[in-house]
């Protein structure tokens, strides 16, 4: 009896442990679990990320270029080279990371809408309504990508982005999340005039967000006819419009002869008085904000902030002299567009179908709404870059080869785009090469001269073996070659390569022991080279230049390259 109360006892010492055991784990993993929730947004959009096979890809498969030769167009050597990349876009702009990282000015995308209509596909199925997690997987799908994109962006690039309703919220809570610092503006498109039905409202819009740095002022004016602004008199009039309600606001402008505006009195003491609202001094015309009654008023800008709005500002030939007229609307981007030209149908399908006959492609943009949307930016950067990597028919680059055409630019695109039923192949690229080459089929369009490369994305092991890194520097020439903007061939040996444009150069070496021959075939060229040295590790060979240092720029590869998708790819 004694021994069974013992057993008993000790069973429930061993009971008793196990369960302050269990307590003390639980203990545990609720710590843990509360360190993990203090790690995760307090507010913002939270999805459930849907792990992306291009993505995973990545971590046993290193992207590089592969160039099609026979889709290259040149129709100008002195003209910069356009690229058209076919492959996946998170491939293609990981390999712009190494080759474009802070250099791109303008990012304009249009990426599914993902309106549940099965014309989009992730990991190779397409999403439907029905899919429950259809908005976590297109959030996941942009979120990988447009962490890729805002590395490409210069310190004053604009990301521009299309949606409409579908995915409008969460794309604005997306972009704060990622672009944090970041002004964030949404403007209104009618692109449907005749709408498209709906249960309750026929939607005849969408939307473009503009994403830029603070503070930063990079939307110009846009270009209006001049039959279109909304003139005014600059004399004001109504309440607080006397010459004592404002005393720096009454002054001369000053006319020429002709009509135009040459300069601006010093604002004249209360105690003068012009004897008319036009007062001619030689062949000069001084004019005054006094009304028709010969009322002193005022002008609505300051004497010290006039000569900012000049350009706003005209001369209305008068019976009696001239009046000061401020345009009300000079091309100032507003945040509502409505015009016939965003027609999707009319400037967007039927003129892709008109260029490439028989293409099934849907829903093209107009052609002016993308060229709308980039050109206030662009007008002052007649060297940019402009990427695309939801390329689709190509109507960023034809709004851009347009814009070039208008001032003689020397503006460059660069789209990215998978074939999903050849449409990189069979309308894209037919596409661009009509505009190219020229059409009157619609819009009676003349050529507009450019040059364009066509790359397919291509892969190595990423195993970080020699052997890998000797395969990755030899499949890393395209790259190379993009990245410096140089593809003219110079000399092509088993031993090293240089490749010019223009303004530069660029060699790479496969072989150490070839340094001193490269340096002999280099010393009597003229210019800068970027020099591409294989190393196995990280070495950049400065003591084999150091007697033309001032010559050469030195970079290791594949190590640089691997940097980059170290970094990415983690």
């Amino acid at each position: 009896m004694i021994s069974l109360v013992l057993k008993i006892k000790d069973y429930s010492k061993i009971m008793k442990d196990n369960i302050k055991l269990e307590i003390e784990k639980l203990k545990t993993e609720i710590e843990r679990l509360k360190k993990e929730l203090k790690k995760r947004k307090k507010y913002g959009l939270v999805w459930e990320d849907k792990p992306e096979e291009v993505v995973e890809m990545c971590k046993e498969k290193l992207p590089v270029l592969k160039e099609v030769k026979d889709k290259e167009i040149i129709t100008d050597k002195n003209k910069p080279i356009n690229l058209l990349i076919e492959g996946d876009n998170y491939h293609a702009l990981s390999v712009l990371n190494y080759t474009h990282a802070g250099k791109v000015d303008v990012i304009y995308i249009d990426p599914p809408y993902n309106t549940g209509a099965r014309d989009w596909k992730y990991n190779n199925d397409y999403v439907d309504i029905n899919d429950a997690w259809r908005h976590s997987k297109w959030l996941s799908m942009m979120a990988h990508r447009l962490q890729l994109a805002k590395n490409l962006l210069k310190e004053d690039g604009v990301f521009i982005c299309a949606i409409d309703e579908n995915e409008f919220y969460r794309l604005g809570l997306l972009l704060e999340d990622i672009f944090k610092g970041f002004e964030i503006h949404c403007i209104t498109i009618v692109h449907n005039p005749r709408g498209i039905q709906g249960n309750n409202f026929s939607y005849t819009h969408e939307y473009a967000y503009f994403v830029f740095r603070k503070g930063l002022k990079v939307i110009g004016s846009r270009k209006i006819k001049t039959e279109d602004i909304d003139w005014r008199n600059l004399r004001d009039n109504g309440g607080e419009s006397l010459r004592t309600d404002a005393k720096n606001c009454f002054y001369a402008i000053i006319v020429n002869k002709d009509g135009d505006i040459i300069n601006f009195g010093n604002v004249l003491p209360l105690d003068k008085h012009p004897k008319s609202q036009t007062e001619k001094h030689g062949e000069e015309f001084y004019i005054y904000p006094i009304d028709r009654k010969g009322v002193e008023r005022k002008w609505r800008y300051a004497r010290q902030s006039i000569e900012e709005i000049k350009h706003l500002l005209r001369t209305k030939k008068t019976k009696n002299g001239y009046e000061i007229e401020i345009g009300k609307d000079f091309g100032i981007v507003r945040t509502v567009w409505q015009d016939s030209r965003y027609d999707a149908n009319e400037y967007g399908t039927k003129l892709v179908h008109a260029l490439v006959p028989n293409t099934h492609f849907d829903f093209p943009k107009s052609v002016w709404n993308t060229y709308d949307c980039i050109a206030p930016i662009l007008y002052s950067r007649k060297n940019a870059i402009i990427l695309d990597f939801f390329a689709g028919s190509g109507t960023t680059a034809h709004a851009l080869m347009i814009l070039n055409k208008e001032d003689d630019g020397q503006r460059k695109f660069i789209l990215c785009t998978n074939n999903e039923n050849r449409i990189a192949e069979e309308v894209c690229f037919p596409r661009i090469k009509k505009v190219i080459e020229g059409h009157k089929d619609y819009l009676d369009m003349t050529g507009i001269p450019a040059n364009l490369k066509y790359f397919r994305t291509n892969f190595v092991d990423a195993e970080p073996s020699d052997k890998n890194k000797i395969k990755l520097t030899h499949q890393a020439t395209e790259m190379l070659c993009v990245k410096e903007g140089t593809f003219e061939r110079v000399i092509d040996n088993e031993k090293f390569k240089i490749f010019k444009n223009p303004n530069h150069y660029i060699g790479i070496i496969w072989d150490q022991t070839a340094i001193p021959e490269f340096k002999e075939a280099i010393k009597d060229i003229k210019g800068k080279f970027s020099v591409y040295v294989f190393s196995l590790g990280d070495e950049t060979f400065d003591d084999e230049f150091v007697d033309i240092k001032q010559k050469v720029k030195l970079s290791p590869i594949p190590e640089a390259i691997l940097r980059v998708y170290r970094r990415i790819f983690k």
